[in-house]
């Protein structure tokens, strides 16, 4: 059976529209147009990322993400280098855990150039012997560069001992034996395998024409879509929590700071308690006014830099707490967080604190919303994971009716989750057993 294409729009504030439309073989096309701008953006989004990878081919999603910008069956890399910069054009990707984005940025009058130079690098790339050799020693080196970089090394370190050696716990980038040991024909055969038309979303903001942007992408796709195929559904499950599969780990490194980590399992991105936890991390860690700031930072002056972080996927999340000090202030600074997140996880919040919390949440999803690349990139990715588009307006309600009872079970929930530590510093490997304890 061969399907009709099936569109479904809504106005947004400011006079803005998105429209979504599915093509026959199931490819996803979502537009945001934004009066008064000269931009725009364009991008594909593909749900294929690290967790998709075995442990032998570790690192392949972010190594083909690479190797797609080296040439085209009608454009060699520089040819596509060129193409764009005569334009004055941004032309970039990136690798998360469950996909994958391949993205331009230009004027509004070259869209036309950005979607076919976009959609040829996903669709037509080489993948060439010559290509994965020259690209490996890249990737080598970009595992270099994160490993002397210990506030960016302690976070995948701590998901490692979070999650253990499961596909959520291995770095985006791979290893060095996996990536030493990837052949063409396993990056190639990943690449015909993975990048199927119907499970991605190409999305475009900007002073754009929703008409116009799905008649080039129909005509880019048309030889490479099954027109009786379905989209493929957004990923989903539910893990929930669960024990960290180290509680603690010690990356002995000859650094000048300590670079902690002190977290948990969280909500999956499908939990309706995720807006609540969003405000619970503002006001915990979020900003200046934030409890660990004020506490850690302004108070003690014991760090410069302390914040919470989360990553929400189909099926589980992380949350944690991040401090860079000096290593004898380390069991300190420790003793802080864990004597905060106590605090709060028996219910220690106050509502002036989840006021705050919801303002900077809230001002922060609009004035990061104020480009064409954002926009873009926010009604593409909520496509891929949840197969709908909020308005923004909707996002801010949701926020709104967090209340501090909300705040206060998510808390509890997460905060009481067995805690899992990471510490890249010059430490002895067992110098804070018994630590989370």
């Amino acid at each position: 059976m061969i399907h009709r294409a099936k569109t479904r729009s809504f106005d947004t504030s400011g006079g803005g529209r998105i429209a979504a439309t599915v093509l026959p073989g199931g490819l996803r096309v979502v537009t945001e147009a934004m009066p008064g701008v000269r931009s725009a953006s364009f991008g594909v989004w593909v749900p294929v990322g690290s967790r998709d990878e075995s442990t032998a081919i570790a690192g392949t999603s972010h190594f083909l993400e690479h190797l797609l910008f080296k040439g085209t069956t009608t454009r060699s890399a520089l040819d596509i280098a060129k193409a764009m910069d005569a334009v004055g054009g941004e032309f970039n990707a990136f690798t998360e855990k469950e996909h994958t984005c391949y993205y331009a940025t230009v004027l509004d009058r070259d869209l036309p150039l950005a979607i076919d130079i976009v959609t040829d690098v996903v669709l037509n790339a080489t993948v060439t012997a010559q290509n994965v050799d020259v690209e490996r020693s890249v990737v080598l080196e970009e595992i270099a560069m994160r490993d002397d970089d210990p506030a960016d090394l302690v976070h995948d370190e701590f998901a490692a001992a979070l999650f253990g050696d499961a596909p959520l716990g291995r770095s985006i980038l791979g290893t060095i034996d996996s990536i030493s040991a990837l052949t063409r024909r396993q990056v190639a055969s990943y690449y015909r395998r993975r990048y199927r038309p119907e499970g991605m979303v190409v999305s475009a903001a900007g002073n754009v024409d929703h008409a116009a942007v799905v008649r080039q992408v129909r005509k880019a796709f048309e030889q490479r879509v099954d027109a009786a195929a379905d989209p493929i559904a957004p990923r989903s499950g539910h893990t929930g929590g669960n024990a960290p599969a180290e509680r603690v780990r010690v990356v002995s490194e000859e650094t000048e700071q300590a670079n902690v980590v002190v977290g948990m399992y969280s909500v999956s991105r499908h939990d309706a308690q995720r807006w609540a936890l969003g405000v619970l991390s503002a006001a915990l860690g979020g900003g200046m006014s934030s409890r660990l700031f004020q506490s850690i930072r302004e108070v003690r002056g014991l760090a410069y830099s302390v914040y919470t972080f989360g990553s929400s996927y189909a099926d589980t999340g992380l949350f944690g707490v991040y401090a860079g000090c000096q290593p004898g202030k380390a069991d300190e600074v420790l003793d802080l967080i864990r004597s905060e997140l106590d605090r709060v996880a028996e219910g220690g919040i106050a509502e002036a604190e989840v006021r705050r919390g919801k303002g900077q949440m809230s001002g922060g999803i609009v004035l990061g919303l104020e480009d064409s690349a954002s926009r873009m990139t926010r009604i593409g990715k909520s496509e891929l994971v949840y197969g709908d588009i909020l308005a923004v307006d909707e996002v801010l309600g949701r926020i709104d009716a967090v209340t501090r009872k909300d705040v206060i079970e998510v808390a509890r929930y997460v905060l009481q989750q067995p805690r899992c530590l990471t510490v890249v510093g010059p430490f002895d490997e067992h110098a804070f057993d018994g630590a989370v304890a």
